[in-house]
């Protein structure tokens, strides 16, 4: 078993020095270590080789944190990759837990682990991020074992931390690896095509310390809402006949990502977009609340005004 860790740093000067730290101080060693920079404008490329000539530099022009992955599934030579971004760190243990794991169940494609959250500087925010959205029992009753319809699981919650994953390179590259052409919710889509073909699980423990910060703040936008429709699109495209057989409805999953973005566009006040987005919706799964709001956002913006503050009036204790 031979364990290829990729990191793709982009402008990533003030942490990739902890981040590959962490690597190095595993208990369990990596074989390779490869480093895809993403077009970084900064001394990010001067810190790693300074660190180690040892470890496998690329620069290419940025093309997002997708394409800095794929690169590196390209250059690797280990059998299994492990991620980690420029930013983030493995706990001590990470890969010596995941291959004990592996030798419990040799089954498994893709194993993950639990995180916490740190900030800037390294002060704690979240002790599990598990335990944070009520997932942390179920994974220490699995204890290492395959997740039970986890494609369906993974559709209603993305469990998956990328930084903590360790995968079957062959598994990557026979899914297609990270799709490039979408810039959020695509881990989910390559997590949720290897689990509609193959055995996963996520372990209990703390395997890496995210950073959030401001460049990484998950927030509803527009982009990122757009881009969730396409990643349930694809995820029922490529899986639809698994995600029935989970007890999973495909069209009803694609109308609420619909859904989802219309609600934001109707709150926002864009409600030619809202009605678009609501329209499709209706074409997936029809839903009476739904036509209600397509109705609503074809009503003139007055109207619409008065109607919120009539809602808001009597959503009052």
């Amino acid at each position: 078993m031979k364990i290829s860790a990729v990191i793709p740093a982009y402008n990533s000067a003030k942490f990739i020095r902890a981040a590959i730290s962490s690597i190095q101080a595993q208990t369990s060693k990596v074989d390779e270590i490869i480093v895809v920079d993403d077009g970084s404008m900064d001394d990010t490329e001067q810190i790693v080789k300074d660190i180690s000539h040892a470890i496998i530099y690329h620069k290419q022009l940025n093309q997002g944190p997708s394409a800095a992955r794929n690169k590196g599934i390209e250059l690797a030579s280990g059998d299994w990759i492990a991620f980690l971004d420029a930013d983030d760190q493995w706990t001590p243990d990470k890969i010596a837990k995941q291959i004990q794991t592996l030798q419990a169940h040799p089954e498994l494609h893709l194993i993950a682990g639990d995180m916490t959250e740190i900030d800037n500087d390294d002060l704690l925010i979240t002790n599990s991020v598990l335990a944070k959205h009520q997932m942390l029992a179920s994974f220490q009753h699995l204890a290492g074992k395959p997740v039970p319809n986890a494609l369906a699981a993974l559709v209603m919650k993305n469990f998956i931390p990328t930084g903590t994953v360790l995968v079957k390179r062959h598994t990557l590259i026979e899914t297609g690896m990270f799709n490039a052409e979408i810039r959020f919710g695509e881990d989910l889509e390559l997590w949720a095509k290897i689990a509609a073909c193959h055995p996963i699980t996520c372990l209990p423990d703390i395997l890496m310390l995210r950073r959030q910060h401001g460049n990484n703040a998950t927030q509803a936008s527009e982009a990122m809402l757009i881009n969730l429709t396409k990643v349930m699109d694809s995820i029922c495209d490529f899986a639809a006949p698994q995600l029935i057989n989970q007890g999973v409805s495909p069209d009803n999953l694609v109308a609420e990502a619909q859904w989802t973005l219309g609600y934001w566009y109707f709150n926002g006040g864009d409600n030619a977009k809202a009605r678009q987005a609501f329209s499709k919706s209706l074409s997936q799964k029809f839903k009476l609340g739904t036509l209600l709001y397509f109705i609503s956002s074809s009503l003139p913006a007055p109207l619409i005004d008065t109607l919120r503050v009539i809602k808001q009036k009597f959503a009052k204790p």
